[in-house]
């Protein structure tokens, strides 16, 4: 919104100006006092929303403070209380999804899928350090956490924003995988002292609490390739299928495609040929997509 601007100071004060800093207003009154705002900003989704964040550990107070409002700052709702005590340095509000909210606290990071009403830490592979900033790539949907002393961590979340309703409806869901060039390099090696070359896919799954179940990788005919046991957790897992097939899937592939001879690799597997496969997943419902070796 061209002429629509915010100031937050160090003093806990924020204000909105609708004409480009001809007029202020006042929009703080009703936030702790003399706390310091640490970010506040617009949303690319809604005009009259914005989100504040604060943080009082200058003097020894550490409740997380955020805050949104929906109506230019006339009115403001707290979404900080469920973060787990730590100051909160900034926020940032997803650029696809709406509904995504990431914010960097003085020990680590947190993800709300629902605007705030419930947080997660996002945490894996990210040590217990202060975040001061985050920025999004719009176009590899990658994630980067500026850290305080310890470096810059990058994480994908393109499955975090296509986690709209109808995903989490689910009991599980399967991520689309896109398509894998074949090569003959695939458990080979040019030199026996070097190790095979392994292929492998990612595997995305949403579940809606922990369990226990098994991917499963189906020829055309919908028979069975390969199997993967896993254990998922409540949210996004990632399961590595290394694209091999089974000695009895080997068969089975075999039996359908006469003339294709599918040879061993010099790791001892054999890995799926050029062509069309489902992979699919049971938990209380079934859910399937294609993988395509071209």
């Amino acid at each position: 919104q061209f002429g629509l601007l915010y100031t937050g100071s160090d003093d806990g004060l924020v204000y909105v100006s609708k004409n480009g800093g001809g007029n202020w207003t006042k929009i703080s009154n009703t936030f702790p006092k003399d706390l310091w705002v640490s970010r506040v900003i617009a949303s690319e989704h809604k005009k009259p929303r914005v989100y504040v964040a604060l943080n009082g550990y200058r003097w020894d107070d550490f409740k997380p403070y955020l805050y949104v409002s929906e109506d230019y700052g006339s009115t403001w709702k707290e979404i900080g209380a469920k973060i787990p005590l730590s100051p909160i340095n900034v926020i940032k509000e997803d650029p696809k999804n709406e509904n995504v909210l990431y914010v960097g606290t003085d020990n680590g990071a947190y993800v709300s899928v629902d605007r705030g009403q419930t947080w997660q830490a996002f945490s894996k592979n990210l040590p217990n350090v202060a975040i001061h900033d985050l920025v999004i790539h719009p176009r590899e949907n990658d994630l980067l956490l500026g850290t305080h002393g310890r470096s810059i961590y990058k994480a994908n979340i393109e499955p975090l924003q296509k986690l709209d309703q109808e995903v989490l409806k689910k009991s599980v869901h399967l991520y689309e995988v896109e398509s894998i060039k074949r090569s003959q390099r695939w458990g080979n090696t040019w030199s026996k002292w070097l190790k095979p070359y392994e292929p492998s896919v990612t595997l995305k799954v949403y579940a809606s609490k922990a369990s226990k179940t098994t991917i499963k990788i189906l020829s055309q005919d919908k028979k069975e390739l390969n199997s993967i046991p896993v254990d998922l957790e409540k949210g996004l897992n990632y399961i590595e299928y290394d694209l091999s097939i089974t000695d009895k899937g080997k068969n089975t592939l075999e039996k359908e495609f006469p003339d294709n001879k599918l040879e061993k690799s010099k790791n001892d597997k054999t890995y799926l040929p050029v062509g069309k496969y489902e992979i699919m997943i049971q938990n209380n419902q079934s859910e399937s997509i294609t993988l395509e070796i071209k």
